[in-house]
């Protein structure tokens, strides 16, 4: 076993964490080519590099917002931090309620 790996006791590093969402990402992607790739709920548990890889995998959207359902959510202007870092844009700016 190396002594870098879980089962020897050491807890896993952020990228062998990261892996699993990212690879279910890009099978999203590859398997649902015209389908919005959104991640959502528990990004807060995801670091920005993670949520980067998401991206460049193939997730297209996320939920602005600083609560999305009862899952806290990061606040818009991290969110919009992030976009701007990465050179993403919102694709259209949401509907105000009259």
């Amino acid at each position: 076993l190396s002594p870098n790996c879980a089962a020897a006791g050491n807890a896993p590093s952020a990228a062998e964490r990261a892996a699993p969402m990212v690879r279910m990402v890009a099978v999203a992607r590859i398997l649902m080519p015209r389908t919005w790739v959104r991640l959502s709920a528990g990004r807060l548990e995801l670091t920005e590099p993670t949520q980067a890889l998401c991206f460049l995998a193939g997730a297209d959207s996320i939920f602005l917002g600083d609560q999305l359902l009862t899952t806290p959510n990061p606040e818009a202007s991290t969110d919009q931090s992030l976009l701007a870092r990465l050179g993403l844009h919102k694709l259209r700016e949401a509907a105000s309620s009259p």
